[in-house]
């Protein structure tokens, strides 16, 4: 607080930037890697900045955002919507990478996690996943354009796919996990932050717990997930969220009654340590998986492409070529269209309306345009094919054989879910879909030489009837046309292979080729005699269900071996207002270096757990206006033998101020934001930042009870550090403030919103020049 020049040196922070907003802010997150500051305003808007505060790109999801957080390298930021929706946008540029719909309800948290411990064999080398494919194959294809548009106008990656490859790649060297929570208390994780690995919904999750003279298991009922946080092994998953704490009492005759309860604001850890067990097995088949699933979108949007292609030239087609049927109708003659044109190719007398069809109404520029059209969208078929669908099928049926192997190794994979029966069977739909992309190349090389043929030998009777010279007209196949005529002029065998609508509609097989494809299955292969009889479309569909469904058991298997280890009730919540405002919530781990952590051998790192928030002032009516720190609680010593003790500390925040909210900053420093405010609770207009250095804290060992009613903290009211704005790092903002609070650990910078839409840059290091602008 002194603002003498003699004493202004000693100042440990000072103002970088004092920027306005053009609308206010409601959550914020630095980049862990660069100087980049992530913001998500009132509108939805997402906006990010530079350090020197150059506006990067802004992008609208066009859904209301309700959390934000980025990938631990710094090249992905996260978005949780409100329908439950979690999206990947590329830091270059904000283009959407990937979406992921895994909550019904609206995402409020998200945490992105490393694995800070690396895999090591025997012979302590660096253990990685070889990815084998590009020893046989050529680099994944990419996602085809759709014809007709630019980039942008579609929700298809389009020229943001090679950066998509390249952001992929990166993220799969070492195990990361995504994990979101929403508001009805679910938590979801997903490997790559693309596959989804397992949930648990805390309602359901049952805290064992035992007295001197009888059994309880409590359980939270209509709760909502605050704030969560992986630890940094993978091993544990602290959550801070509301809701009801219901005591069930277990009687020794076996049955339960009803015991106390409680709303009110809890500490939950999971244990998550399958992630650590299994993680090399994880690694593998999530990287497979997510491989797999990203070539299922290249020959998805092919088949979208290609039906495009398709549909827009044959209505080019049927437009041009239906005025023959109308004119046929109004000469009043009893035929069609086909029995026209074989009366034209036999030699016969030309009817009046075919005249008046091929030299009026479609004409030798007509007949060149459709021809044009018809026959260059049967090649770009062909391209998309050869160059997109057919080396996408390959890849999928030589990663799905790859983890069929691994689901043999029944010792390691089985324990994470992975079943033999359900990757044989998604190994054999995808032969099969192998094979209804080669019958498909056949059918579009077939219909386009005939397409090719009939119109060339249309063009010449057009030639002949306009009594033009027809010499340098290509040839035709008088035979092809019979066959065009009779089997492709009303029918589109292409289109049926393509179109998604009718995926259930069998197609036509001859007798004699069912017959010699049955006996091929008593011979060994594929076990479906049927396969020939569907559509290319359908055919995918059956093999990206069996995909799914092999995918989806890991997905199950990890759910079940996520549990609950314990509960710390905090604090009551009272009233509705109390449970549905803001409370300043910060949660961390920390690197630690005490004497627990030493004499603690299995572990190469330990790291604990910190936990600060606002209590609320109705919550414990014996003291107000206080902050609470808890630290321990994952390896709390009633749980686990080894580790730091449950400790906790109540700090009082000085008389006349309140806070706004706080942050868990680097070298276990808490920064506070804290409002002036008068005997009304009205803001002065001035506010101040304050940083406390937690571990000089005098923390008290607390219980850690997990009974209802029983709130730990309530007995730290005669312990209670009360906080004095002359003796604690402090500096004065010149507005009132509100949250919320950005602090970068890696960068020593802070973000304070200011009230009147205005973004406060602080350098939070005493040594200013480990800060430097972005160029």
């Amino acid at each position: 607080m002194e603002t003498d020049q003699g004493s202004r040196h000693m100042l440990p922070f000072q103002l970088q930037f004092d920027k306005p907003l053009a609308s206010q802010v409601k959550m914020a997150e630095w980049n862990p890697e660069k100087d980049l500051l992530a913001m998500v305003t009132e509108d939805s808007k997402v906006v990010l900045h530079r350090f020197n505060w150059q506006r990067l790109w802004t992008i609208s999801p066009g859904k209301c955002i309700t959390s934000l957080c980025w990938r631990p390298d710094g090249k992905v930021v996260v978005l949780g919507l409100e329908d439950g929706t979690v999206s990947l946008h590329d830091v270059e540029n904000g283009k959407l990478l990937r979406s992921l719909k895994s909550h019904a309800a609206a995402v409020v948290c998200l945490n992105w996690e490393e694995d800070a411990q690396v895999n090591r064999d025997t012979s302590g080398n660096s253990l990685a996943f070889e990815d084998r494919t590009t020893r046989f194959f050529p680099p994944a294809p990419r996602v085809p354009r759709m014809p007709g548009l630019v980039s942008g106008e579609t929700g298809l990656i389009e020229d943001g796919q090679d950066s998509f490859i390249e952001l992929s790649n990166s993220s799969k060297q070492c195990l990361n996990i995504l994990c979101s929570g929403d508001k009805d208390g679910v938590l979801c994780f997903s490997i790559f932050g693309v596959f989804p690995i397992g949930n648990v919904n805390i309602h359901e999750c049952d805290i064992p717990t035992t007295t001197k003279d009888r059994d309880t298991v409590c359980r939270l009922l209509n709760a909502s997930v605050r704030k969560v946080a992986l630890s940094k092994d993978l091993c544990h998953l602290m959550v801070a969220c509301s809701g009801e704490l219901v005591e069930d009492i277990v009687e020794s005759r076996g049955c339960q009654t009803v015991g106390d309860s409680m709303h009110g604001f809890h500490y939950l850890v999971l244990d998550t340590s399958i992630f650590q067990k299994s993680k090399n097995e994880l690694h593998q088949v999530a990287q497979q998986a997510s491989n797999i699933d990203d070539l299922l979108h290249v020959v998805r949007t092919s088949l979208s492409v290609m039906h495009k292609q398709w549909a827009d030239a044959m209505n080019i087609f049927h437009e041009k070529f239906d005025l023959l049927t109308s004119l046929i109708n109004d000469h009043g003659l009893d035929s069609s269209p086909q029995e026209e044109f074989l009366s034209l190719l036999g030699g016969a007398r030309t009817s009046p309306a075919v005249h008046q069809f091929l030299v009026n109404s479609l004409g030798e520029v007509g007949m060149k345009r459709v021809s044009k059209v018809v026959c260059g969208a049967g090649k770009e078929l062909q391209l998309v094919v050869l160059n997109h669908l057919q080396p996408a099928v390959e890849i999928i049926g030589f990663r799905i054989g790859e983890l069929r192997g691994l689901s043999r190794w029944r010792s390691r994979y089985l324990g994470i879910g992975l079943d033999e029966t359900l990757v044989d069977n998604a190994v054999e739909k995808a032969g099969m879909l192998l094979v209804q992309v080669e019958r498909f190349i056949r059918v579009v090389s077939s219909v386009v030489q005939q397409f090719a043929n009939f119109f060339s030998w249309l063009l010449k009777c057009i030639k002949q009837l306009m009594s033009e010279p027809s010499d340098q007209l290509l040839m035709y196949n008088s035979e092809l046309v019979v066959v065009f005529l009779k089997f492709l002029y009303d029918q589109d065998p292409v289109m049926q292979l393509l179109d998604l609508s009718e995926a259930d509609e069998e197609i036509d097989i001859d007798l004699e080729t069912m017959e010699r494809v049955k006996e091929l299955v008593q011979f060994g292969g594929f076990k479906d005699s049927k396969c020939l009889r569907r559509t290319l479309a359908k055919e995918f569909q059956l093999m990206e269900h069996s995909f799914k469904e092999a995918a989806q058991m890991p997905f199950s298997t990890i759910s079940k071996k996520i549990c609950c280890k314990n509960l710390l009730p905090l604090f009551p919540l009272t009233s509705v207002s109390a449970s549905t405002r803001y409370i300043p919530i910060s949660l961390s781990f920390y690197e630690d270096a005490s004497e627990f952590a030493s004499s603690n051998l299995t572990q190469e790192v330990g790291f604990t757990d910190y936990i600060s928030f606002q209590i609320p002032d109705e919550s414990f009516l014996d003291f107000a206006n206080c902050i609470a720190v808890v630290r321990g609680f994952m390896n709390d010593s009633s749980n686990v033998k080894q580790g730091r003790p449950l400790e906790a500390i109540l700090l009082c925040i000085p008389s006349g101020y309140h806070c706004v909210d706080l942050a868990l900053y680097k070298e276990l420093q808490i920064v506070m934001l804290l409002n002036k405010i008068n005997d009304t609770g009205e803001n002065l207009g001035d506010a101040w930042m304050m940083i406390l250095q937690a571990s000089d804290l005098p923390f008290v060992h607390i219980s850690g009870t997990t009974q209802a009613n029983n709130w730990e903290l309530y007995h730290l009211k005669d312990s209670i550090l009360h906080l004095d704005m002359e003796n604690e790092k402090i500096r004065s903002i010149p507005h009132n403030v509100v949250p919320p609070l950005s602090v970068s650990a890696s960068r020593g910078v802070a973000c304070v919103l200011a009230a009147r839409k205005r973004a406060l840059v602080y350098i939070l290091d005493e040594d200013e020049d480990e800060i430097s602008d972005s160029e």
